[in-house]
């Protein structure tokens, strides 16, 4: 029994393209903060795009694993940075 059906996944999406929508709009509010939110979106739209994917049988998108972890990698940079800036 599938965990996950395509409408919910859709759903999912379309919420994810708002948030990413409203933190690459309000970009200069502040600039690391709304990059992260933007790059979490984006990690988590890919993953209910590849899900959606494999439950209509076909794979299109080439490498998700790669755009995963490289959207991934600026979101951890800072989140790094800013630990590291607000130390006690």
């Amino acid at each position: 029994m599938e965990k996950f059906d395509i409408k919910t996944l859709t759903e999912i999406r379309d919420r994810l393209d708002y948030i990413h929508t409203i933190a690459t709009t309000n970009y200069s509010d502040n600039p690391e903060l709304m990059d992260t939110i933007d790059h979490l979106a984006r990690v988590g739209a890919m993953f209910a795009d590849i899900k959606i994917e494999e439950l209509e049988g076909h794979i299109e998108t080439a490498d998700p694993q790669n755009y995963i972890l490289e959207k991934l990698s600026s979101s951890y940079f800072h989140m790094k940075n800013y630990e590291k800036n607000n130390q006690y």
